[in-house]
């Protein structure tokens, strides 16, 4: 599903919702997940336990001239079942995207995941001028839903 300013993206994986949320919640894993290549490594970033924590990425993309980092707000935390963060270029506030992760399990082993790239909220005229969104395609975050299923079956 997608509309002009959101793509989700779901796919059924063969793991329980806890192991998946266990890599997800994870930054240093996010790296191996993201199917952008935006994702460089991450700079700082504990286990994601709540919502109100940051953790910041090392990327680097042509859309903001080479490598750059940034600072990923968690907006949504239900344990095993939603993560979510709006992220912003280091050192500033969230100009209006955010990335959501909903599982929803379909039994002991098998998990629907609901990735969603949202970027309603982004209404700086500037910023829209300057960035073409959406930067990551509905492509590339299928390719993220397959990292994660690879991830979570140790593959």
């Amino acid at each position: 599903m997608s509309d002009d300013k959101k793509i989700t993206v779901t796919r059924t994986i063969d793991a329980a919702a806890a192991d998946i949320f266990d890599v997800l919640s994870l930054p240093a894993r996010h790296v191996e997940l993201d199917g952008s290549g935006f994702v460089q490594s991450v700079d700082h970033g504990d286990r994601i336990t709540a919502a109100g924590q940051t953790f910041t990425m090392n990327m680097s993309g042509d859309h903001m001239g080479g490598d750059y980092r940034t600072d990923n707000h968690v907006t949504g935390y239900d344990s095993g079942r939603l993560l979510a963060w709006e992220t912003a270029p280091a050192g500033t506030e969230p100009p209006g995207w955010q990335w959501v992760w909903e599982l929803t399990p379909q039994g002991p082993d098998s998990t629907e995941v609901t990735h969603t790239y949202d970027w309603s909220k982004v209404t700086d005229q500037d910023l829209l001028k300057k960035v073409s969104f959406p930067l990551v395609t509905k492509e590339q975050l299928d390719d993220t839903l397959g990292r994660l299923a690879a991830a979570v079956s140790g593959g």
